[in-house]
């Protein structure tokens, strides 16, 4: 970021210190997290030191999930951190998957372990040991539990909040009665995450079922919700997984049904992570620096005082004022940093993407108004100060809607209808995006499509795929996909 030049607009001379979006999609990304200072490279390779600024999002998609997993009778636990090796070979599919992946503790105290224990890569074996002992009988069903925490996965290829080693999470995990309760929880938590994603992130998602191939090692079903990002790739931004009785007749869940039958439970597991933080840089970022949907910004307002020194009391006093008269409408900041200019502190509030900018100088403390900028579009607009409190959170609801609908025209625009593999390899060589079509249902030909574009399946819809033909080998399509690339 440059020192402040006096500009008030988008132009380019704000970051010229950040790599150019279109041509160097990856740079940009990197640039943007780090000089915005979200996050800074751990010690540790693969590693990420997630800064105040960017854990104030974080806390922000916590607390807002959190409010809606209780709502639909979720409660919060914490199971632990280390896992038993012999737990992870309990269940052949999901040890499989996640072997290659997994941090091994070997020793502790300078001694040899006689077993080794696993760096939580994820809970499910953990938890599944705990239900079989708290589970007794239906009226113990259903558990209705999630957790928020870390996890570690020994990522050979990283990038802060995209893909990293460890990472921030929340893993809910049910234990139900019948198969139906335990598949109208999977697709309950997939709206959730649908419904939350749109709603306060502004990302539009396609919600459907993932294949055979992708879905979660020892699930029954996976269903996901995916994002487009602005250089053309997908990004999965959350999975809820019906388990069925895979685990629970590993573990040996059983309870003792009203029909005094032993039976075994049927389980769910869901999640999102500190990648959805990523997922908002890509989507919303611009030339600027990032892009903030009010609803998830730690900031809404930043309060910028233009104040020669000879008025800077009055000007600081009446900043102070107009923060206050503001109250809980909006969370504001007063960037009163005496040793920094208004164009510098301009530039660095754009950079980190804050909503709405207010400024207040001498001239408009004696004419009762203030000046506001949005960050989306760059407007400005001039107010009366006693109409900030009703203001204010209007134009945050606009600013919030009008983020959504640009982000969902560019996905619109960057989905297309193909017939066939040649015709999604050149869709995918030009600009990217989802590309929808046909598919028998055979591996062979999903692995094809895999091997020869890079694209997988991102998931599967319930639309219908009558009359549609598999893209591949010509076959009656059974399903309809959005294929893409991924991160």
């Amino acid at each position: 970021m440059s020192e402040a030049t006096g500009q008030t607009g988008g132009e380019r001379g704000f970051v010229r210190d950040i790599a150019d979006k279109k041509t160097n999609f990856a740079q940009w990304y990197t640039d943007v997290i780090l000089k915005s200072e979200m996050v800074d490279y751990a010690p540790v390779r693969g590693c990420m030191v997630i800064r105040p600024y960017a854990y104030g999002i974080w806390e922000r998609i916590r607390d807002l999930l959190d409010v809606r997993f209780k709502a639909t009778g979720h409660s919060n636990a914490y199971f632990p951190l280390f896992i038993p090796e012999s737990f992870l070979r309990k269940e052949s599919e999901h040890f499989e998957g996640f072997d290659p992946e997994v941090a091994w503790v070997t020793h502790g105290g300078g001694e040899a372990l006689t077993e080794r224990l696993a760096v939580r890569p994820t809970s499910e074996t953990v938890i599944c040991t705990m239900y079989a002992k708290w589970i007794q009988s239906y009226r113990d069903l259903p558990i209705l539990i999630n957790q928020w925490s870390n996890v570690v996965r020994w990522e050979k290829s990283t990038r802060p909040f995209l893909r990293t080693m460890e990472f921030l999470w929340q893993e809910g995990h049910t234990a139900h009665r019948t198969a139906d309760e335990a598949e109208a929880e999977t697709r309950l938590i997939l709206d959730v995450y649908r419904d939350f994603v749109q709603d306060e992130l502004a990302i539009p998602v396609i919600a459907g079922r993932k294949s055979e191939a992708e879905k979660f090692a020892g699930a029954l079903r996976t269903y996901a919700i995916e994002a487009l990002m602005t250089d053309g790739q997908a990004l999965q931004a959350g999975t809820s997984h019906n388990l069925g009785q895979h685990f629970a007749k590993v573990f040996d869940i059983q309870f003792l049904d009203t029909d005094g039958q032993l039976k075994h439970v049927w389980q769910t597991s869901w999640g999102v992570s500190t990648r959805l933080i990523g997922g908002l840089v890509m989507v919303h970022g611009d030339e600027r620096g990032l892009a903030l949907p009010p609803r998830i910004a730690p900031v809404q307002v930043v309060v910028v005082p233009i104040a020669p020194k000879p008025a800077r009391e009055a000007v600081l006093r009446e900043a102070a004022l107009v923060a206050g008269s503001l109250g809980k409408a909006a969370r504001v900041h007063v960037d009163d940093r005496e040793e920094q200019t208004p164009g510098f502190k301009f530039n660095y509030w754009e950079l980190r993407g804050v909503p709405l900018r207010l400024e207040i100088g001498p001239r408009d403390i004696a004419s009762g108004q203030v000046v506001l900028v949005r960050r989306d579009t760059g407007a400005k607009l001039t107010a009366p100060r006693g109409e900030l409190a009703t203001l204010v959170p209007r134009l945050l609801e606009e600013i919030q809607g009008a983020m959504l609908a640009r982000a969902t025209s560019f996905r619109e625009a960057h989905t297309r209808d193909v017939a066939g593999i040649d015709q999604l390899e050149s869709f995918l060589a030009g600009t990217g995006g989802f590309a929808r079509a046909g598919w028998c249902g055979e591996h062979s030909c999903e692995a094809q499509i895999k091997q020869r574009t890079g694209a997988t399946i991102r998931v599967l819809v319930p639309d219908g795929a009558a009359g549609h033909t598999c893209l591949v080998c010509g076959a009656q399509a059974r399903e309809t996909a959005y294929f893409a690339r991924a991160y």
